[in-house]
């Protein structure tokens, strides 16, 4: 009666689990997808993606903002004025090419020109021109102007910010799990910077000081969905051997699986909010600061749950089965698969019906096993018949 509870209990689990659906599985890390085993094909796609921005940037390069490049910014209130006036009127001063914008909010439209670096005289006379054209006061013409040195100073700040930010990381990482565990995080977290660089390449969507640092806070959602995996991984590692027949993968993809819920809920519970923000902010109030923070987190965040699935935990995968410990298990495990004895055992033992119940011929009753567990080659050595007692 004492072992027999163990067996109906897991075997009454596998069959629920049996009849949940893929939401049902999904939400009791009860799913078995193959993240490990499919990983060229994840790194390919991550190849190809990252090769199409990187050439993206080598050709184009990136639309650099006003507080990079330097220049002037004018902007002009005007409910009449076009982009193609805006031009007309920048003509004259050989700026007809210069960047022109429409913005739209609820205090109004406006008109916003970006032209190169101007002389005090020649960006009075842009002033009023564009004022004349928009019929309206030239003091009302907004007019900012930054030198280049200041994009320099915030470029040269977030380079170091993301040094150090990358050395701590590693260093954390390190002293919480293990070196090989923060070697697959630092690539992940360039896989999610190269690949928001390369979506602003490839549209050519400006690049502002709030993008740089909606890029150093991607990082921080990044590791965090990657810490929580490899928290799990680091739990499981008890279970690989070659007793178990697990490998370091198997353990790798079971965690994987186990955590896939909990990384898709707080990806989708940090997207929501953002998409929000660039839709009300961006779209329908018109801020365009709001638009140029929130695409960046959106791209980055989105790359950073892939990463951490999909990069980083095949990599670590990789790097630990080539320590001795891990290759000699797979080897045997991999033995033990493909050994004839085995093979001819699999092909003669009885089946597990489907709701994990196996027949024990010598009991003449059904005695619930466990699914996955190994079954008795079935007999024909018929049931021994129970004697009759003697009537009093």
């Amino acid at each position: 009666m004492t072992s027999a509870g163990p067996a109906r209990a897991a075997t009454a689990d596998a069959g629920t689990s049996r009849r949940r659906g893929p939401l049902g599985r999904l939400y009791h890390g009860e799913t078995s997808i193959d993240f490990v085993g499919r990983t060229k094909v994840w790194f390919a796609l991550s190849a190809v993606l990252l090769l199409i921005g990187l050439v993206s940037l080598g050709l184009r390069g990136l639309n650099l903002g006003i507080d990079f490049e330097g220049g002037a910014v004018f902007q002009v209130p005007s409910e009449s004025l076009s982009v193609a006036d805006a031009r007309d009127a920048l003509a004259p001063f050989g700026l007809a090419g210069s960047k022109v914008q429409e913005l739209t909010s609820e205090s109004g439209r406006a008109i916003r020109i970006q032209t190169d670096t101007l002389d005090p005289a020649t960006s009075t006379q842009v002033r009023n021109a564009l004022a004349t054209k928009a019929g309206i006061d030239p003091q009302l013409v907004n007019r900012d102007e930054v030198g280049p040195s200041w994009g320099k100073e915030i470029s040269n700040k977030a380079r170091n910010a993301l040094i150090v930010f990358l050395l701590v990381i590693m260093l954390y990482i390190t002293v919480r799990f293990e070196f090989k565990m923060a070697v697959p995080t630092v690539i992940a977290l360039v896989h999610d910077v190269l690949m928001t660089v390369g979506v602003y390449s490839i549209s050519g969507l400006e690049v502002t000081p709030a993008t740089v640092v909606a890029l150093l806070t991607i990082l921080g959602y990044s590791i965090y969905d990657g810490i929580v995996v490899f928290d799990k991984v680091n739990e499981n590692t008890r279970l690989v051997s070659a007793t178990s027949g697990m490998t370091y993968g198997d353990m790798v993809n079971l965690s994987l699986n186990q955590t896939l819920m909990r990384s898709l809920n707080t990806s989708i519970t940090a997207l929501l909010p953002i998409s929000s923000l660039l839709l009300i902010g961006s779209v329908l109030l018109g801020a365009k600061t709001l638009e140029e923070f929130g695409l960046a987190l959106l791209i980055g965040l989105a790359s950073g749950a892939y990463s951490s699935i999909f990069i980083a935990s095949p990599v670590l995968a990789i790097l630990k089965e080539r320590e001795p410990r891990y290759r000699d298990i797979r080897r045997r495990v991999e033995s033990r698969a493909t050994s004839p004895r085995r093979t001819t055992e699999a092909a003669t033992a009885e089946p597990v019906p489907a709701d994990g119940v196996a027949s024990d011929e010598r009991e003449g009753e059904r005695v619930p096993v466990p699914t996955g567990a190994p079954i008795r080659p079935a007999t024909n050595i018929p049931p021994r018949p129970r004697k009759k007692g003697k009537r009093r």
